[in-house]
């Protein structure tokens, strides 16, 4: 019987932050469903943000984060983020990490949309996330298993708790299982998001009994490379901090009268504004031409471009919004518990609330290094599994075959983008809400898909989790951050800390059932 102290399901850096903290005391096993380059962490272009300059401190961070989160962030995790933060980032540094700096040897701080203060700090220019995964790979190699192509297809649960996860090859126990699969931007067609990243962590922790929170809340990154009617890649927001501007097809300046803070303001401000010029037949460019060695720069974006054949001489990108981030997840507390024992969520996946409606730029890597630690000290805590310790048989879910058809993901990305996207009313998501439920979501919580085949998993966990999200931004009838009703387009201030929960009981209660 395969076991371990602590799986850890998901390859990216919180995942990583966990386990780099965990090895010396833990017995640690790491599973990906792809390679254990293929996540968010190792795209992200951004850098991460800490209030590390003599001219900033952690309460303006604070500000910013709150300003950005629309005032519905928990308060004491952006604490928690904010104030940790710079301690955790100079331990990784004075073990060797590598940050850019000047030409005195100083860190080289940028500027991110809705940050009062020069605090991003980045690492071979646009590849912030490789930078700090591949160097945790390397302090992690030859002291955690790492199983790479072996999907997680469904947790272990006994007696309330959970004791383990089921993959193709078959079941590995352990005394505490760490969800760390990143968000769901593949739900939908334009995403800025790895191919793998389609909401399976929280389908599994759904399927299993574990509250979800805030799904509502996706974030549009605003500045998608677009070629040929798709998002090809992500143009980072560091472009703008440096100076780039987004302008309309005559030249005209898209956000100067919208926003004091222009190009800078919050994602959520700037997405809409690309939506609606596009919406009436516009097209949008990030004017580039003020940036002085933009390749050497930004050599990710580059190669982007080159790969696309989009010339940089031009000095103008065509670009859209696409999924980026969900600031909901697998409710957690400030250690990382999600309401079932035994089992715990870090980074995009889980939600601390320290995002709030909307995730505040270079905030994403900060998350996964301040919490992944604060979860590996709780889990320090664990007593160690006993070897050869006797585990309870768990059977797969209770419906042995699924009697409903399923779509194909394209399908699935297209009514989310549609009908879920960046500008949402009553009507459209009711829309997506009926076509999601023809396909027996009842039944895809309960089914046993062991025999399935990678694709109809996929499928069948996207349906979930855009079912989740749907239903929540239903629920909310305001507008809040990530999360816009066109037919509620202002901020209704009795909502401001009320977060919209969803478990197996609630769903099976309103569809008449049992779970």
């Amino acid at each position: 019987m395969p076991q371990a102290d602590v799986i850890i399901v998901g390859g990216g850096l919180a995942s990583l932050v966990t386990a780099y903290h965990l090895f010396e005391h833990k017995n640690v096993i790491i599973f990906t469903k792809a390679k254990k380059e293929e996540s968010n962490s190792w795209l992200a272009q951004g850098g991460i943000a800490a209030a590390l300059s003599g001219q900033d401190h952690w309460h303006f961070h604070y500000q910013d984060t709150i300003i950005a989160g629309a005032d519905h962030n928990d308060e004491r995790a952006v604490e928690i983020l904010v104030q940790e933060g710079p301690k955790r980032l100079l331990e990784l540094v004075e073990t060797g990490l590598q940050f850019d700096t000047d030409q005195n040897g100083h860190f080289h701080f940028g500027n991110e949309g809705a940050h009062s203060q020069r605090r991003i700090l980045h690492a071979g220019g646009d590849q912030t996330g490789k930078a700090m995964t591949s160097f945790l790979m390397e302090k992690l190699y030859g002291h955690v298993t790492i199983v790479e192509d072996e999907r997680v297809i469904d947790l272990l649960v006994a007696d309330g708790r959970c004791i383990g996860v089921r993959t193709k090859t078959g079941a590995y126990y352990a005394d505490a299982v760490v969800l760390s699969t990143g968000g769901c931007g593949r739900l939908y067609s334009f995403s800025s998001n790895a191919e793998t990243v389609t909401g399976d962590g929280i389908a599994l922790a759904y399927r299993a009994g574990a509250a979800v929170t805030d799904m509502e809340f996706i974030q549009f990154h605003p500045t998608m490379l677009y070629v040929n009617g798709r998002a090809v890649g992500l143009i980072s927001e560091a472009v703008r901090g440096e100076g780039a501007v987004l302008v309309t097809e005559d030249g005209k300046k898209l956000m100067e009268s919208i926003h004091p803070q222009q190009d800078l303001a919050p994602r959520d401000v700037v997405a809409r504004a690309i939506h609606a010029e596009t919406a009436k037949g516009g097209r949008v460019y990030l004017d580039i031409s003020m940036i002085k060695n933009f390749a050497e720069r930004f050599p990710t974006i580059a190669k982007l471009c080159e790969t696309h054949g989009v010339g940089l001489q031009d000095g103008r990108l065509p670009v859209v919004p696409g999924a980026h981030f969900l600031m909901g997840g697998i409710q957690v507390d400030l250690s990382g518990q999600t309401s079932l024992a035994g089992l715990y969520a870090v980074g995009e996946v889980a939600c601390t609330g320290v995002h709030g409606a909307n995730r505040l730029a270079s905030n994403s890597l900060l998350e996964g290094l301040v919490f992944g630690a604060r979860l590996a000290e709780v889990l320090k805590q664990r007593g160690s599994a006993e070897k050869g310790r006797r585990f309870p048989f768990v059977k797969p879910n209770s419906v042995k075959s699924f009697t409903g058809s399923l779509p194909d993901k394209g399908q699935i990305q297209e009514i989310m983008m549609r009908y879920v996207g960046i500008v949402r009313d009553e009507r459209s998501l009711a829309t997506a809400r009926k076509w999601l439920e023809q396909f027996s979501i009842p039944e895809l919580v309960k089914t046993d898909v062991t025999s399935w085949t990678e694709e109809e998993i996929t499928v069948a966990y996207m349906l979930i989790t855009g079912w989740l999200i749907t239903t929540s931004a239903l629920k909310r009838t305001e507008s809040r951050g990530g999360h816009y009703r066109s037919d509620y387009p202002t901020e209704a201030m009795h909502w401001k800390k009320r977060r919209i929960l969803r478990t197996k009981e609630e769903f099976f209660a309103r569809i008449g059932g049992t779970a």
